[in-house]
């Protein structure tokens, strides 16, 4: 525990099963639960051959931060029930599924009674029951941080004026925007010639090489007063004056809330899929793996990637072809708006595609753009019908990309990975407010009433503060293609070549019944304050409907420049599982001596092999090595290494059992699988 931790329960002889082949084998420890996490401690402390070799400083191989736990499940009499609020009888097995989709077993069978009732009670209250913003350890741990970080980040924050001046003149965004700060030091980009008459305002996002900028806007609530329909018809009147003359008047309007799924239809769709790979035995694995495709499918979850990545497409298309102006419009403008603004700069600027610059793009569209992480990651158990995995869902878009286009990524998968884990680490204030605003006037009433010295909070982007030097180089890419100084990156003429793998079957796109991109209507109330007038720049799409397809397909016909426009590859099995995140935790689904890991085991023996000889040749002309070579992880023994790699090295084969089902009996008597179609099976049931 640590010094800033408060011990708030424990119970000891609690045995812990290896999630494996279901033979019961485990270790006898400690349970404990904090004011920060729950953890194992096991009585065996001889050092493990077997620890992984991404191993973060903060968050130990058995520990659960309390906002990393998803459900807890007793075991009664060998039936599975799901445990909330006050017991009146505790469970005999403890079941704790996380959101990093790891899954805990405890055996209570030799546990005092009595410590039974208090680690289990604790555990359900302290992760599972409402709590204040006040009472998160963030809290906690910002007050008694150390002021001796390592100064090595150079995100950029967003929360000056100046960095959103540096980012406007970047992207020669400042010919036509300006940055402005409000009453709470909120800072926004607004066109040059628009005053600033409320607090409706749009939103400059990012410009491209072109002129053309993507903006995003609130829209524009349903039930307001007169004041506030007086204060909203100033303001698009001074939006009409202002982009009816140029450089504004090519302006085309997308609202997200009606031509992307809903944010509850995500939460549905991500519940559903993560079910798959919260698999608490070899049994339950090897049930799933009958119907893999079928149960996949009807998720939802890879067609709504695919619908954000043809969404964030349009986009571009309008962006980079068109020459022309997108306003993204949605309620708050703080989460799909978000997903797709990113993605398209992502696609569009090489320089989101360094680490910095992803990082840079995070803070500007999500930390300081106001995306409700506290409520959309259900931190603080408030609101179940406000949590949506949408920058997971930003992150599994992304990944998308990253595999397909390696070389253009300065960083990883497995970087996705550690960020997406980092969401429920109460450590860094990045990822545990809904806005600047909410974090500023927290902390300072927090400060008055305690008469505390300042919080200093961390920051999720210094990366020494969860891994050392050796974990951080699984951050970076050996591969990436970084972009020539002195002249234009020349384009490759061999595309590269992947993998398929996790992919449903081709089957058609769906087609949503909404869709076409930009409205063809606009808000009832915008009509009725501006009438006529507004169709000037709110316009509908006149493009034909294959003008997407002509775009897509005559991008994918060129080669790749991997530091100009990237487009993602969205038909059929081209959507992927993101593999190392769901899968990692799965013995039975490693791959040995295979999967990424295979081919980055071999580029760097190769890395390490060019580097010698560099020495050599440099030793034989008497020249000195000048400059930092970047470090590599070398994988020593890779014939111990798999697909789970690098947050577990090989785990011992599963063998897939003999299940007495019909199912089974039925497959015997299959001599093609392939041509059996998979039962349906309906997940909205509880699998688990």
């Amino acid at each position: 525990v640590r010094k800033d931790e408060i011990l708030l329960c424990e119970a000891s002889t609690v045995y812990k099963y290896i999630q494996e082949d279901g033979s019961n084998r485990g270790t006898y420890g400690k349970l404990v639960c904090t004011n920060f996490k729950i953890a194992f401690l096991d009585d065996d402390s001889t050092s493990d051959d077997n620890e992984p070799q991404l191993k973060n400083k903060i968050i130990g191989e058995n520990d659960i931060t309390l906002q990393c736990v998803d459900q807890i499940y007793g075991v009664y009499d060998e039936k599975k029930k799901l445990l909330t609020g006050q017991l009146r009888k505790y469970p005999e097995k403890l079941i704790i599924y996380c959101k990093d989709l790891r899954v805990f077993n405890f055996c209570l069978r030799y546990t005092k009674e009595e410590e039974v009732k208090r680690i289990v009670s604790g555990i359900i209250h302290h992760s599972q029951t409402p709590k204040l913003l006040k009472r998160l350890f963030l809290f906690s741990y910002a007050s008694a941080a150390p002021n001796n970080t390592d100064g090595r980040n150079q995100t950029v924050m967003f929360d000056t004026l100046e960095d959103w001046r540096d980012e406007l003149e970047r992207t020669r965004g400042n010919v036509q925007y300006k940055a402005v700060s409000t009453n709470e030091d909120i800072h926004l980009i607004l066109p040059k010639k628009l005053m600033l008459v409320s607090v409706f305002l749009q939103i400059w996002c990012w410009s491209c090489h072109n002129g053309a900028a993507l903006l995003k806007m609130s829209a524009f609530p349903k039930e307001q007063d007169d004041s506030t329909s007086q204060m909203q018809k100033a303001f698009l009147d001074g939006i009409y004056r202002t982009i009816r003359k140029p450089p504004y008047e090519l302006l085309k309007t997308d609202d997200l809330s009606s031509s992307l799924p809903s944010l509850q239809e995500i939460q549905t769709a991500y519940t559903r899929f993560k079910q798959l790979f919260l698999i608490d035995n070899s049994t339950d694995f090897w049930a799933t793996d009958v119907k893999w495709f079928s149960l996949l499918e009807s998720t939802n979850w890879l067609e709504i990637i695919r619908r954000v990545l043809k969404k964030a497409i349009e986009v571009v298309e309008c962006l980079e072809r068109q020459h022309t102006n997108v306003l993204l419009i949605e309620e708050s403008a703080t989460d799909l708006c978000c997903v797709i603004s990113s993605l398209v700069q992502v696609m569009m600027d090489s320089y989101s595609r360094t680490k910095l610059g992803f990082q840079s793009l995070i803070q500007k569209e999500w930390v300081i753009g106001g995306h409700g992480f506290l409520d959309r990651c259900n931190h603080l158990h408030r609101s179940d019908k406000e949590e949506a995995p949408v920058f997971l869902l930003l992150l599994n878009c992304v990944w998308q990309l990253v595999q397909q286009y390696p070389p253009a990524f300065e960083f990883t998968e497995t970087y996705l990975t550690v960020l997406s884990d980092s969401l429920y680490v109460p450590i860094f204030s990045t990822f545990f407010f809904n806005s600047q605003h909410q974090k500023d006037t927290t902390t300072t009433g927090e400060i008055l009433k305690t008469q505390s010295s300042p919080f200093r909070f961390l920051t999720v982007w210094d990366w020494s503060v969860q891994f050392d030097l050796k974990a951080q180089a699984f951050l970076n890419n050996p591969l990436y293609a970084e972009k020539p100084k002195p002249e234009k990156s020349q384009r490759k003429t061999a595309r590269f070549k992947h993998q398929r793998q996790l992919s449903l079957p081709l089957t058609q796109t769906k087609s949503s019944p909404k869709r076409g991109f930009f409205r063809e209507e606009t808000d009832h109330l915008i009509k009725n304050i501006l009438g006529k007038r507004i169709g000037k720049f709110i316009n509908s799409s006149d493009e034909p409907p294959n003008s997407f397809r002509e775009f897509y397909d005559s991008w994918h016909s060129k080669p790749i420049d991997y530091h100009g426009l990237l487009l993602p590859r969205i038909d059929g099995p081209e959507i992927k599982v993101w593999a190392q995140r769901y899968l990692r935790w799965i013995p039975e689904a490693q791959l040995h001596g295979g999967g990424t890991i295979a081919t980055a085991a071999k580029i760097l023996d190769l890395m390490e092999e060019v580097q010698n000889l560099q020495v050599k040749m440099d030793e034989e002309h008497s020249q000195a090595v000048s400059g930092d070579i970047h470090a590599v992880p070398m994988l020593r023994n890779s014939a111990r290494l798999s697909s789970l790699f690098p947050f577990a090295l090989l785990q011992r084969q599963s063998v897939k059992p003999a299940l007495p089902t019909s199912t089974w009996k039925d497959l015997e008597d299959e001599d093609d699988l392939v041509k059996r179609d998979d039962e349906f099976v309906d997940l909205s049931s509880d699998m688990l």
